[in-house]
């Protein structure tokens, strides 16, 4: 009975596992007006995914433990569409703290993250890199 139970949780462990979406992790993000650039953790949020601003750099790659939106939601209510792309959630941009509607698409190593207006017609976007 032990070694029933056993392989059972185990087996909800490995299930948990494989589940994992495809695009979580952390990325790099391309970089900004200034330079620097971000170090984004995405995640599972519910049914959904979001991304969390978990490190900032400088231009010259200097971490910067200082930045005043470490640990803010950049991106939730993302949803999976399957074969890699992603849509109905909002992105925030700290250039300019807007939130947009938001679009992505995994390639790979990069991710296309795209904010837009006008019903989706105009997105501005970036191609972010996987760390881990």
């Amino acid at each position: 009975m032990k070694q029933l139970f056993l392989s059972a949780v185990l087996g909800l462990g490995f299930a948990g596992i494989a589940a994992a979406d495809p695009v979580d992790g952390t990325w790099k993000t391309a970089p900004g007006d200034t330079g620097g650039y971000l170090h984004v953790a995405i995640a599972p949020c519910g049914s959904n995914i979001c991304g969390t601003i978990k490190a900032a750099y400088d231009k010259s790659g200097v971490l910067d433990s200082g930045y005043e939106h470490l640990g803010k939601k950049m991106i939730w209510d993302m949803g999976s569409d399957g074969d890699g792309y992603y849509s109905g959630g909002k992105i925030w941009a700290p250039d300019s703290d807007k939130t947009y509607k938001s679009k992505m698409a995994l390639n790979g190593s990069k991710l296309e993250v795209k904010g837009c207006v006008a019903g989706g017609l105009i997105c501005r976007g970036q191609d972010w890199t996987r760390i881990n």
